[in-house]
């Protein structure tokens, strides 16, 4: 970048945190890969209870407000009073920079105009599995060509750059609830000032600016923008995450052909791209000692009290994860795998995470499409029925059930809060009926010995 006899400027970056745990590392990590070095981060937070400030915690990150009742531009004003650079960048936590000269094509574009130019916001890009409508948004508002606004006081704090000394005279408002921008650019418009749209500055931002609305037609619309001008953007790369499969075992793990039946669960872990390292949860000193010998890592004993009966998966899944989080482990994404079903396909691990980062799903569980009868029991043991009744199966409408122990990633926010699914569910449709084998009992384990004789003759 050139500044001609002058130094580069130090650049401010407030980011504005609310329970962001599932972005901020991808928006930090971004933001540390910049081509122009000289910034220092500002962390404004309004008192996250999930696990923000942890992954924040990871960076070279120094300064971190604490904000309680959150107000747009009382936070941002907050962050400048820390700051010391020249320039303020304003960036939302869930927001990722697309390219690597983010930063430095804001500094350009302001440096070389601060006679002109006080204020420049960026491009926003949808996410691969943003809605319809806010794809939409950001298409229309969001263009490809540079332009000054002399009178238009359209400005986004979602991806934005000021001159410090500009925020110093003209603040933002403290006291609105959004639209602290838009009242900003307004001001400074109104006192001879311009702003400056930089589409070179863009970020990926999963939401958009208005509310979501429902209308097909913007799906066909958006499906042909898609495939026709932007093609494989706004994806998440899983390599990029640290990403965790986790396995409970109660007791010994058991044995077909002589193998444990967990070196099958683990060697299915072992073929993914995505997995960065493979946690088991058990209370047996024995399975401890043949996971390691294995290639997985046991960091510590389950309690027996874990092993109950009664003792739910969802229970015995949220101790080990608050367990590695106490640890200072945070990984962004948890696979959950039970050692019981031995015949996974080899690309079902990294098909299921890329359907939950590609499609914005909460959790993407494997599933068995069924199209047979099926009754519901209830208290009374009375049957109902639930199948969309007695008709050719072409016409009739399937139902899926879900196999969480084949395969089930989800985020370890739901874990820790005593769940394994989130509200967003996705099911990962398994056509090879093998896979859904599952081996617990003495019959099983000899169909299975079978199966793998018959594959291996």
């Amino acid at each position: 970048m050139k500044v001609g006899k002058n130094k580069y400027p130090l650049i401010s970056i407030i980011i504005r945190t609310k329970n962001e745990e599932r972005w901020i590392k991808l928006c930090l990590d971004k933001v540390f890969k910049q081509t122009y070095k000289k910034f220092e981060i500002i962390i404004v937070d309004n008192y996250s209870t999930d696990k923000t400030l942890k992954k924040i915690n990871k960076f070279d990150i120094k300064k971190i407000i604490k904000i309680k009742k959150f107000l747009p531009g009382k936070a941002i004003n907050l962050g400048i009073k820390e700051s010391y650079g020249e320039y303020i960048v304003i960036l939302s936590a869930h927001c990722i920079p697309t390219n690597n000269y983010w930063l430095e094509n804001f500094v350009k574009s302001i440096h070389n105009n601060k006679k002109n130019i006080v204020g420049v916001y960026g491009r926003q890009e949808p996410m691969n599995f943003s809605s319809s409508s806010n794809k939409r948004d950001m298409f229309l508002l969001f263009g490809l060509d540079k332009k000054i606004q002399k009178k238009d006081s359209f400005f986004h704090n979602a991806n934005s750059c000021i001159i410090k000394s500009i925020l110093e005279k003209i603040p933002f408002d403290n006291k609105v609830s959004n639209i602290e921008d838009r009242l900003w650019a307004e001001k400074v418009i109104k006192k001879g000032y311009k702003i400056l749209y930089q589409p070179k500055s863009s970020v990926y931002h999963h939401h958009g600016v208005h509310q979501d609305d429902n209308v097909n037609r913007l799906e066909q619309v958006v499906k042909i923008v898609d495939k026709h001008i932007r093609p494989n953007k706004g994806k998440i790369n899983p390599k990029e995450l640290n990403i965790l499969g986790l396995i409970p075992i109660k007791g010994l793990s058991k044995k077909i052909n002589n193998q444990y039946l967990l070196k099958y669960t683990i060697s299915s872990l072992k073929k993914s791209k995505y997995i960065n390292d493979i946690i088991i949860s058990t209370d047996n000193i024995l399975t401890k000692k043949i996971a390691i010998k294995l290639g997985a890592k046991v960091p510590f004993l389950r309690p027996k009290k874990y092993s109950s009966p009664k003792t739910s998966l969802e229970k015995v899944q949220q101790y080990i994860v608050n367990k590695l989080e106490k640890n200072f482990l945070f990984p962004d994404i948890f696979f959950h795998l039970e050692e019981t079903f031995p015949f996974r396909e080899n690309d079902l691990i990294d098909s299921m995470i890329e359907k939950l980062l590609n499609e914005g799903f909460d959790t993407v569980i494997a599933a068995r499409k069924e199209f047979r009868v099926v009754w519901k029991d209830n208290a009374e043991e009375i049957f109902t029925r639930i199948d969309s009744g007695d008709m050719p199966r072409k016409y009739k409408e399937s139902m899926m059930i879900g196999y969480p122990g084949l395969g089930c990633v989800t985020y370890p926010e739901f874990i820790r809060n005593g769940k394994l699914l989130g509200n967003k569910i996705g099911l990962f449709e398994v056509e090879n009926q093998i896979s859904f084998f599952e081996v617990r009992s003495k019959d099983s384990i000899n169909l299975a010995e079978k199966f793998l004789n018959l594959k291996l003759s």
